[in-house]
């Protein structure tokens, strides 16, 4: 890569963790839901939590470990995964382009999709699977090229951390299976290099797995909830339309984040008119881990009737700028990139402006909580009455629990655990219960109103 392209690749990078770290910490007063509820998680780290495997509270604790409670540093690291994932696309862009110009468009073309940059203030699991996707990407191909047992045993690695990370990761890696099927078919003999990959993968995923299944399997009942309504329930929720129409909708919205990217394309493509040739290795890995993914979740909702949250489908985003660039490079025109160069830098600052301006001027927002105010509040009135630390907020059902207490248990100096229900080892504990007026029977200590948030705020311990 030349100079000027070199500058331009890392100057981007450093502009967009700079950027979308300083703009959210000025505007929000708050951290957002996702974020807190896995700082919640990782103040007791484990194997695996109800809803979700264990490596995203693991690096919230990390970070809480040398930060602690500056809302910055949860900003500073959800961009950390976007841009090390934007290394990670342009490493592996090397095996697919000789011209560093196709190299340097192929992850500018990310800054263009709306969950790239847009929605990731709100640090949450689907972040860091950017990186852990991206990478399990990169060595699967080295491994595919070189056949080095190190590739093998880190593709391994990563598909295992991927998972671990959320376990929409599977759709990844039934992409990369069906994939190595048809390699299987083509060459007709299998690479038995397949199974050091697959061995590591289990082993880095047993620990959690024998979670699940000590845990009852609630994390997958969870997953299944979320996709399919009540799995324990013996009643449809499902009605047939519901087989159509969210598919559709489904496809439309994959369709509709890509529109940016396919202009940006076309500022330095001179059509896109490209012929596809199957037999290119290349092109139908790029098919599998950039279409497939979208496919498999299309026939999910299809089979099951559901309706796919765009969300669910961020982290499949990484691969389309390869992609595109990939399939139409010999249409690509060098001189068109100074114009492609002046409209992204207009966009690119224009988007955290427009978040910070959205952040400011809508005042309703969970990013508008007051958490710290509150939470110095209660700090101050137990500070007046107890002498021990608070250790544990207790707080029912999602907005007092979730919301209300996972806030508490991330900005009180103490840091206390969260818990949904009293029980009798809380005895004698320093307690924060925030709950209707009903909690006043179960606490005995101090009664605080703060309104229009709690209901009540009893401080003190549990009666025997």
């Amino acid at each position: 890569m030349n100079l000027n392209s070199k500058k331009i690749f890392y100057y981007i990078l450093f502009s967009h963790l700079i950027l979308w770290t300083i703009i959210p910490t000025i505007f929000n007063t708050n951290l957002p839901l996702d974020t807190i509820e896995g700082l919640v998680w990782g103040n007791e780290l484990k194997l695996g939590y109800e809803k979700y495997p264990p490596i995203f509270p693991l690096f919230t604790e990390l970070f809480y470990l040398i930060f602690g409670n500056q809302d910055w540093a949860y900003y500073f690291l959800s961009q950390l995964f976007v841009v090390l994932s934007f290394l990670v696309i342009f490493e592996l862009s090397k095996y697919f382009f000789q011209d560093d110009l196709h190299r340097l468009l192929s992850v500018l073309l990310l800054e263009c999709i709306y969950f790239l940059n847009y929605t990731t203030p709100e640090l949450n699991a689907f972040i860091p699977l950017f990186l852990f996707n991206s990478l399990t990407a990169l060595f699967c191909w080295k491994a595919i090229k070189f056949n080095k047992n190190s590739d093998w045993i880190l593709f391994g690695v990563f598909a295992g951390i991927s998972t671990l990370t959320y376990y929409l990761a599977l759709y990844l890696l039934a992409s990369l299976s069906i994939f190595f099927i048809r390699e299987i078919f083509i060459n007709k003999k299998i690479n038995h290099k397949y199974f050091l990959a697959l061995i590591t993968y289990f082993i880095i995923l047993s620990p959690h797995l024998y979670y699940i299944y000590s845990d009852n399997f609630k994390s997958i009942e969870y997953a299944l909830f979320r996709s399919f309504g009540d799995p324990l329930s013996g009643i449809s929720v499902i009605k047939i339309f519901d087989h159509i129409f969210y598919p559709i909708i489904f496809l439309v919205k994959q369709f509709l984040i890509l529109v940016p990217l396919f202009i940006f394309v076309r500022l330095v493509a001179q059509s896109f008119k490209t012929e596809i040739n199957f037999s290119d290795k290349k092109l139908v890995f790029l098919i599998a881990i950039t279409f497939l993914p979208i496919f498999l979740m299309f026939l999910t909702s299809i089979i099951g009737g559901i309706r796919i949250r765009t969300m669910w489908m961020t982290t499949f985003y990484m691969f389309p700028g390869i992609f595109f660039i990939y399939v139409l490079r010999n249409k690509i025109i060098a001189e068109n990139f100074k114009k492609f160069l002046i409209i992204f830098l207009i966009v690119f600052i224009s988007l955290p402006v427009i978040y910070g301006a959205q952040s400011y001027i809508q005042t309703d927002k969970r990013t508008d909580f007051p958490g710290k105010k509150i939470a110095s509040e209660i700090q101050r009135e137990w500070d007046k009455n107890f002498n021990n630390k608070i250790q544990i907020v207790v707080g029912d059902g999602w907005v007092y629990g979730g919301w209300y207490g996972g806030n508490l248990s991330y900005h009180l100096a103490d840091r206390p655990k969260l818990r949904y229900k009293i029980k009798d080892n809380y005895l004698n504990e320093g307690l924060v219960k925030i709950d209707t007026l009903n909690s006043i029977k179960f606490c005995d200590g101090v009664l605080l109103k703060i309104e229009p948030y709690f209901d009540s705020c009893l401080l003190g311990k549990v009666n025997n």
